[in-house]
């Protein structure tokens, strides 16, 4: 393992200002601009079953666009974050884009499942959206698998004609860890959240769900936007303790004022409870967000600014997502995508975009306490 490094954190505000609940000293995981990788974006992290942290990313090879050469690599530690392994290689197309990863924990197995969408290197959201991009070349769905904890990986397998509806044009998995659900009758099942748009409606959101382990897929719960309220665009899963979902969610360019909604499925994914609705309590810009069940809460990571992606924030719910109170400040510099994981211990890992000067400078991994 090679240490990597970080800079301070300034201390948090507000309720957080207890040392007992200050966050830990960041370390840099993917650096801009090293590995011959321009930038490194869109993180995703799970815990694998010998309890070893995988952290992924987009490593964009010739600049910080969403399109081009981009591959899917790979940092693991095994101390829970203090020292990070030797950059890995996890999926590369030929200088096609390979993004959105999506990562689960199979609980029958331990295999490491994940999905990934693939296109083609010029095949920008704005071409796709417009349908101007061929069947080869447009949003494509992947799979693959590890069975050794994240230290080698299947080749990618296609599996657009289970997870995409033929008339669907934009699409992305995730970003950010999928879930196995663990509590009743759908216990075992992957649950991949994803998005989409349609020529007619827009953007929409939907889940993508596997009763075999990852090994077949199929769409359960589309939101298509159509009240215009709500987009519902890169979304994110949490499994209630009642077995329930909860799913929170990217407003793109509904009417809505509030860019977070939330929505439950009480049927393991197959369908949602009613459409998004607006999160009203969840400020944050127009970003990805991250949300984990831990413990009986909800976890919620996101830029607390309004109008910028600044200010990594952390907030809690007690009530499934009705409500969030207490709040940790991770930093109050510029901060984007990120994702979280459930530690050994009174801990969860925070693994976030940041920078001094700009968002994307870095990639941070940050411990920190289970907030009450």
């Amino acid at each position: 393992m090679t240490p990597a490094t970080g800079d301070g954190v300034r201390p948090a505000t507000g309720e957080s200002d207890d040392a007992a609940v200050l966050p830990g000293a960041p370390v840099t995981v993917f650096e801009a601009g090293t590995h011959g990788y321009h930038t490194f974006r869109i993180p995703a992290m799970v815990r694998a079953r010998d309890g070893a942290l995988l952290a992924f990313a987009e490593g964009r090879r010739d600049g910080p666009g969403d399109a081009g050469a981009i591959d899917i690599v790979l940092r693991r530690s095994d101390d829970g974050g203090l020292t990070w392994s030797a950059l890995q290689l996890v999926v590369s197309d030929g200088g096609h884009t390979v993004g959105n990863p999506s990562p689960v924990v199979d609980p029958h197995t331990g295999d490491v499942v994940l999905l990934t969408t693939r296109a083609g290197a010029s095949a920008t959201e704005e071409r796709v959206l417009h349908g101007e991009v061929d069947d080869d070349n447009t949003r494509r769905v992947r799979a693959q698998r590890s069975l050794d904890n994240g230290l080698r990986w299947t080749a990618p397998v296609d599996i657009t004609g289970q997870a995409k509806h033929p008339r669907w044009r934009w699409y992305a998995t995730g970003p950010g860890h999928a879930i196995a659900l663990r509590h009743g009758e759908y216990a075992g099942r992957l649950v991949v959240p994803a998005n989409h748009s349609d020529p007619d409606t827009g953007y929409g959101g939907h889940l993508l769900l596997s009763d075999d382990g990852g090994r077949s897929w199929r769409i359960g719960a589309v939101d298509a936007g159509l009240d215009g309220a709500v987009k519902p665009n890169e979304t994110t899963a949490a499994e209630l303790p009642d077995g329930r979902l909860y799913l929170n969610t990217r407003n793109q360019g509904g009417s809505a004022p509030e860019t977070r909604a939330h929505t439950l499925s009480g049927t393991g994914g197959e369908s949602f409870d009613q459409p998004y609705a607006p999160a009203r309590q969840l400020v944050a810009p127009v970003v990805q967000c991250s949300v984990l069940a831990v413990e009986g809460l909800l976890v919620f990571a996101g830029p607390g600014d309004p109008a910028r992606r600044h200010r990594m924030t952390v907030r809690t719910s007690d009530d499934h997502g009705q409500t969030w109170g207490r709040e940790l400040v991770v930093g109050t510099g510029p901060a984007a995508y990120s994702d979280l994981v459930d530690l050994d211990g009174p801990a969860i890992g925070l693994l976030h975009e940041t920078g001094r000067e700009s968002t994307y400078e870095r990639i941070d991994f940050v411990r920190l306490p289970r907030l009450p």
